[in-house]
């Protein structure tokens, strides 16, 4: 550029930028107006703009009074910083969505946190829908800025192209296929208004399809791109997996409920005047459930003796659990046996043993009948701790009854012993989780059963509910922090007036 202003020369690459640009023209004639209001100001910072429709960096070197421009042509230079930032604004947005679907195991929650993300990254307005129960659809919708709607329609998926294949996990069909004119009114979210490009997208799950999210934008945005849609099924692709974990997590859940209600201890109660009381704690604080148990089978009339049962098995969590099932559902099924002790223990021991179960157990039954105003008891230990006997004056005996555990041997012997209680005397079962109970000053004092014998002699004449709370208060108390094995006891109470039944 000379120093009025015109331009004096440009060079085979110049010349192709600026095709209509001549030695002696004045600059602003000769190049874009952005170049020329550089040239004019001279500030020697390099400046960029559009050339017929690229993008240049233009630097300025004086050479005398002339001035030499020299460009760069950064086009596709700044097409991929763009493309950079997108994709980095992307890999952000999906870690985002990640750690939000992965921060609840609730279906439904799972399903607003994918319509609310959609919403507002993704389109106008999105829906989520599992699939169809007996022909009908549960959904969330939400638009932009609003809040998530969720409710159960009988909706034909088939009415809104490309729905029908993607509930069942098939590909999505390409948005440009879809009609806007044609999508079904059920699907808009009210208050959107007209709806210019529709997405379906298929949400992928464990194996099967978790459902579908459907994209709605509205007539004033762009239509979905290719390139938009790929970025939609990287997204389907983690909120299918969230939600097919939560689904499977409320399936494993319920599953767990149906089957803690048969393996936690019932709630013990009166029969025929006589006081059972009962009372569990597992060994761990997340567990519900162990090795240890007692069961309650009410006499089915006056007269007849009630059976109770309480035993450890060996090991603790789940797996014990699951054998104290099997242990329970057998002497459920041996009740009509239950008269004889002996014969139920060596039906049972032959049970376990069929099992090839590598558990054993230990148990005491006890069979109480209201004898006048006593109550007797047949009691049999099968390799348990003694039942322990609370008289009214506060002595505590142990009950003359042995007996070999069950699942070890092919053979079980046990002896039966009766005892009598009167009018407020009562008798205690527990595990061995209260006498080896680690706790104390110094945390490493077993409880030991002497220590259990001189709390019953305190427990002289009170309910049995009030025993067994007695009981495992302190035995909690001398834990502590420690760990603990599972922890089961039982109190069978005579009745303290004669008019108690």
């Amino acid at each position: 550029m000379g120093s009025d202003g015109t331009l004096v020369e440009l060079n085979d690459a110049a010349d192709l930028v600026f095709p209509t640009a001549r030695p002696g023209l004045p600059l602003a004639d000769a190049v874009p107006s952005w170049l020329a209001r550089a040239h004019r100001e001279s500030s020697g910072q390099p400046v960029r703009g559009l050339i017929a429709g690229r993008a240049f960096q233009a630097h300025a070197t004086r050479l005398g009074d002339a001035v030499a421009w020299w460009l760069i042509d950064e086009t596709e230079e700044q097409r991929t910083k763009q493309l950079l930032e997108v994709e980095r604004e992307r890999t952000a947005f999906l870690a985002h969505a990640s750690t939000l679907l992965l921060s609840s195991m609730n279906l439904g929650r799972c399903m607003e946190i994918t319509a609310q993300l959609a919403s507002e990254y993704l389109a106008d307005a999105a829906v989520v829908i599992l699939p169809p129960v007996v022909n009908k659809l549960t959904m969330v919708w939400r638009a932009r800025g609003g809040q998530a709607v969720r409710e159960v329609l009988a909706a034909d998926p088939a009415t809104v192209p490309g729905l029908d294949i993607a509930l069942r996990g098939f590909p999505p069909v390409p948005s440009r296929w879809i009609d806007p004119a044609s999508v079904a009114d059920w699907i808009i979210p009210d208050g959107l208004g007209p709806v210019g490009s529709v997405a379906v997208v298929p949400l992928p799950g464990q194996g099967v399809p978790a459902g579908a999210l459907v994209l709605l934008r509205t007539s004033s945005r762009a239509v979905f791109t290719e390139n938009e849609e790929v970025f939609a099924r990287l997204f389907a692709a983690r909120a299918g997996a969230a939600m097919a974990a939560a689904r499977l997590y409320a399936e494993q859940a319920n599953i767990t409920e149906i089957l803690m209600r048969d393996l936690i201890p019932p709630q013990l109660r009166h029969v025929d005047g006589i006081e059972f009381a009962g009372g569990y704690q597992p060994s761990g604080v997340a567990e519900r459930v162990g090795g240890d148990f007692y069961d309650l089978h009410p006499a089915g009339q006056a007269g007849r003796e009630t059976f109770i049962v309480l035993g450890d098995v060996c090991g603790k969590g789940l797996e014990a659990a699951a054998m104290t099932g099997k242990i329970r559902n057998t002497l459920h099924a041996l009740l009509p046996l239950a008269t004889n002790h002996l014969r139920v223990l060596t039906m049972l021991n032959s049970a376990l043993l069929s099992s090839h179960h590598t558990r054993f157990a230990t148990l005491v039954f006890a069979s109480a009948v209201r004898d006048g105003a006593n109550v007797r008891l047949r009691l049999t230990n099968a390799g348990h701790l003694p039942p322990l006997i609370v008289r009214k004056d506060g002595t505590v005996e142990e009950a003359q009854t042995q007996g070999s555990l069950v699942g070890v041997l092919p053979t079980v012997h046990a002896s039966t012993a009766v005892v009598h209680l009167e009018p407020g005397e009562s008798c205690v079962l527990y595990t061995d989780g209260i006498t080896e109970a680690r706790g104390g000053p110094l945390g490493d004092t077993y409880f030991g059963e002497q220590r259990l014998k001189d709390v019953l002699a305190e427990c002289a004449g009170i309910p049995s509910e009030a025993i067994v709370e007695r009981v495992q208060m302190l035995a909690e108390q001398w834990i502590g922090d420690n760990h603990h094995d599972d922890i089961a006891v039982v109190a069978i109470t005579a009745p303290r007036h004669r008019e108690d039944r």
